[in-house]
């Protein structure tokens, strides 16, 4: 028997809203449990909803195990869709909010360790100065997490260390990069600790040092390589691998460890008298700093006022 193409205007008609936060919240907890603890509701209403979704959609969406549950390809497929159509549904709350009320609504930043400590303090601060009714959610975390986030709608804008090639995201979500300043590298220290009064004349003089360095899938990664390349020294080996910059601060506080951080960052942490940068010559680029939107969507009137807030504080923020 001919069906029309997914049913479309049967299902559209089945499917409810709450039905697809309940399967979001799941996809996103991996746990019926933890999904209905979240929501407010007992598991096996967030079971029955599950299975309603399940036979409407003719598929399995999950697979179940003593661990939780997991998406079948089925359901990651769904859940792709599922996330960018919540998005824009909160988009569309946003414009009526601002419409009814004024600046108001709700943004979901991303963020990288380059804007993390100096520039997005400052941009929210302003933000909420001027538009006290707008929410502002920050997520931190890697580009190759960040980015799907922001092509899919997850995220608002993407802040942060610009990309240096083109990222290989979907031509249905292209991403346009704004540039605000160039940054460089900054080398740094605790600063109670004696190598931070030490002479320091080269990066080979901290070849044996223990330091912190990103991650091995992250761009700052790379340049931190290709600086210790330019010193023709090799990378050391005792080594601590994070990019949060909570936790490698605290680590600087409590050992004698070397970390390389963006220099506006550093700058931040030197002037409260927390770190000290070592005047290394091989220190180099650290690469564009700016703000990442969404090319095929227009930015929401709070989304606006925070890249006026970004644009403004920027200067300053590469003062220091």
């Amino acid at each position: 028997m001919y069906r029309h193409p997914l049913s479309q205007f049967g299902l559209s008609r089945n499917l409810k809203l709450s039905q697809l936060l309940v399967f979001d919240r799941v996809m996103e907890t991996g746990s019926i449990q933890r999904a209905s603890h979240d929501m407010g509701l007992t598991q096996p209403a967030v079971t029955k909803v599950i299975q309603e979704l399940e036979s409407a959609l003719e598929g399995a969406l999950f697979t179940r195990s003593h661990r939780g549950v997991a998406p079948t390809d089925f359901g990651r497929v769904f859940g792709r869709r599922i996330k960018s159509l919540l998005a824009e549904f909160r988009h569309m709350t946003e414009e009526l909010d601002h419409f009814r009320f004024g600046t108001a609504g709700h943004i979901v930043v991303g963020t990288l360790i380059a804007a993390s400590a100096h520039l997005l303090p400052m941009a929210i601060t302003r933000m909420k100065a001027r538009a006290p009714n707008v929410l502002v959610t920050v997520r931190e975390g890697p580009t190759a997490q960040l980015f799907p986030s922001l092509a899919t709608g997850e995220l608002n804008i993407v802040v942060g260390r610009l990309p240096e090639v083109e990222l290989p995201i979907s031509d249905a979500f292209p991403l346009k990069h704004h540039a605000l300043f160039d940054d460089s590298l900054a080398v740094v220290v605790g600063s109670k600790h004696e190598i931070a009064e030490a002479s320091i004349t080269s990066l080979r003089d901290l070849a044996n040092s223990p330091w912190i360095l990103p991650t091995g899938d992250s761009p700052l990664r790379y340049s931190v390589e290709r600086m210790f390349r330019q010193a023709g020294t090799a990378l050391p080996t005792d080594i601590v691998e994070s990019l949060s910059v909570l936790t490698n601060l605290g680590i600087l506080l409590e050992s004698p460890r070397v970390a390389v951080m963006p220099r506006v960052a550093a700058t931040q942490f030197t002037q409260t008298g927390l770190l000290c940068i070592l005047d290394v010559p091989e220190s180099g680029s650290f690469g564009t700093v700016g703000y990442s939107v969404r090319d095929n969507k227009a930015l929401s009137p709070a989304c606006e006022v925070f890249v006026e807030c970004l644009r403004e504080v920027a200067p300053a923020s590469v003062e220091g």
